[in-house]
């Protein structure tokens, strides 16, 4: 299965509204016969145990660098940006779509 990371916004707007368009798309995708990593599970782990914006994005980048490909999905994000730029300089093919993800796996 192809690992798909999905790259999103999560402080701008409706935290649990992006928490919730995150993972829609992840069980899109897994019904789709990928393998998604939604990143936005930090939002629970950071109920439990909070962490700077910085402890997120290390690990952050760790798993884009393991994906076969990344999922954009629209709006604003400096975090989400910055796993694309992660990405791109990789070669990690960048997807803006569930569909456009599906047709290209």
């Amino acid at each position: 299965m192809k690992l798909v990371y999905i790259a999103s916004p999560y402080t701008l707007g409706d935290v649990a509204q992006n928490v919730r368009i995150q993972f829609q798309a992840a069980e899109e995708l897994k019904e789709a016969g990928f393998l998604p990593f939604p990143p936005l599970f930090s939002h629970f782990w950071h109920f439990m145990n909070p962490h700077p914006w910085e402890y997120w994005m290390e690990m952050d980048r760790e798993w884009v660098q393991k994906a076969d490909c990344i999922l954009r999905l629209p709006g604003a994000s400096k975090g989400a940006d910055e796993e694309v730029a992660l990405a791109t300089k990789l070669n990690i093919p960048v997807f803006y779509s569930v569909q456009e993800v599906i047709q290209n796996g």
